[in-house]
């Protein structure tokens, strides 16, 4: 995914940058393309538990600017997640999906606010990116754990958020050619895969 902040337009010499592409809604570049929301799995019917947090969410994201939208709800095995769909999610999702994380931070600690017990979580989702970045993570974490055994050399990740290497660790936890650890401090920490 291309983000708005990645490329410097006016840099760019006029027959380039303001050439219509196929396919865009037009203007600089089709800067702002119309999609089709896609969706990473059939929504599920919400809870009753779930609908007030479905609602904060709804909230916050038309407060950030960010609408339309539409917010399912999957539950995996992993966790329960509120899908966001909409045509354009780019500044949702931010630059490797930290805003993405961080309004997941913000959004879970203030539905858990004061609450001792019985607290609950959600993983936000934007157009299917984390399940997209999962499988890429789940894939870099095989092909990581072959290279470490062929070459008995420990293999050092890029950084990543605390969510991706959970990704990694879990991907690779029941593994009895490797084992993984966190190293670093935030945010250059990063997974380093070791052979047994």
């Amino acid at each position: 995914m291309i983000y708005e902040d990645d490329y410097e337009f006016e840099e760019q010499p006029a027959h380039v940058r303001d050439r219509q592409i196929p396919g865009t809604s037009g203007g600089r570049g089709g800067r702002r393309r119309e999609r089709a929301p896609r969706r990473s799995r059939p929504s599920q019917e919400v809870p009753e538990s779930a609908k007030g947090a479905r609602d904060l969410l709804r909230d916050i994201l038309e407060r950030m600017g960010v609408a339309p939208i539409e917010i399912d709800f999957i539950e995996r095995e992993e966790g329960q997640y509120f899908e966001v769909n909409g045509p354009d999610l780019a500044a949702l999702i931010g630059r490797r999906g930290n805003t993405l994380e961080a309004l997941n931070h913000v959004f879970n600690n203030i539905i858990n606010a004061g609450v001792r017990s019985n607290r609950s979580y959600y993983t936000i989702d934007a157009e299917g990116y984390r399940a997209h970045r999962a499988d890429r993570l789940k894939d870099l974490a095989l092909a990581s754990q072959d290279r470490c055994v062929r070459d008995k050399q420990p293999q050092y990740l890029e950084p990543m958020l605390p969510s991706e290497r959970k990704i990694i660790h879990l991907a690779l936890a029941q593994s009895a050619e490797v084992r993984t650890e966190s190293e670093g401090e935030e945010p250059e920490r990063r997974v380093v895969i070791f052979p047994r």
